[in-house]
């Protein structure tokens, strides 16, 4: 078995760590774009065309599923990448968590990029699963861009300024952004002060991972347990900063 995952950059660890998880076998192919990094300021356009070439690199390489393991390019070009890719390839985008965070109600706060924080898409995903729930969105510019260059003191400064913007007495988190699960003990620990004594924090790496391996049509084709990296399309290796966080190093043993 053999499953995709593109991000812009190495959000899409995450994700991949929890298909290995369950799925010690899979042959992982790992595609992003992270010269072009960050996406959250990009226009719509800008991030469907980022997005596709991602996503066309990967399916050369035939796998069995696609993950878009990232936020921002799943609200602006799943559509699109669907229409192109979709049925000879699932392609399974990366919603924030906000059905499962809003249904006991409270105060639910969404940290996205700025990209994604009040698009329509998140909007409307609000409207449909919000429910009773007090949803507050925090757009956290920089904090994308800071983890993926592993910038310790960048990192620190994005989450205390988003931090400081999310309402007291929080009770569920959610992380829109892919790289937010990275430094997700961080992002806690920053919130924690202000937040309800029993905070829950959202990903959604788990719940992606196990519907990638739903919608693969031969389940119990095995894998080798391979890792394949592309840069904009050309075989690379992980960046540096992979080995910056729990995720990165699980996988940092499978280059293949």
């Amino acid at each position: 078995m053999k499953i995709a995952l593109m991000d812009s950059g190495i959000g899409l660890l995450a994700a991949a760590a929890a298909l290995r998880k369950l799925r010690p076998d899979v042959d992982l192919v790992l595609s992003s774009n992270p010269a072009s990094m960050p996406w959250g300021p990009r226009t719509p356009e800008e991030v469907t065309e980022l997005a596709l070439g991602c996503c066309r690199a990967a399916a050369a390489l035939e796998p069995d599923a696609l993950v878009v393991a990232c936020n921002t390019a799943s609200v602006h070009a799943l559509a699109t990448l669907r229409a192109e890719l979709e049925p000879g390839l699932p392609v399974i985008g990366t919603v924030p968590a906000i059905k499962p965070a809003a249904a006991l109600g409270g105060r639910v706060a969404i940290w996205a990029t700025p990209a994604t924080t009040g698009s329509e898409y998140q909007r409307g995903l609000i409207r449909d699963f919000g429910g009773s729930a007090e949803v507050t969105e925090v757009a956290c510019p920089g904090l994308a861009d800071a983890v993926e260059h592993g910038d310790d003191e960048a990192i620190t400064a994005a989450i205390a300024d988003a931090a400081s913007r999310t309402p007291v007495g929080t009770d569920v988190l959610v992380l829109g952004c892919t790289h937010y699960e990275l430094v997700d003990d961080r992002i806690r620990a920053a919130v924690a002060p202000t937040a309800s004594p029993t905070l829950v924090l959202h990903g959604s790496a788990d719940a992606v991972a196990a519907q990638a391996l739903r919608r693969v049509a031969d389940p119990t084709r095995t894998g080798s347990g391979t890792l394949t990296v592309l840069h904009a399309g050309t075989p690379a290796h992980l960046p540096p900063a992979a080995a910056l966080y729990p995720q990165g190093n699980a996988l940092a043993a499978f280059i293949g």
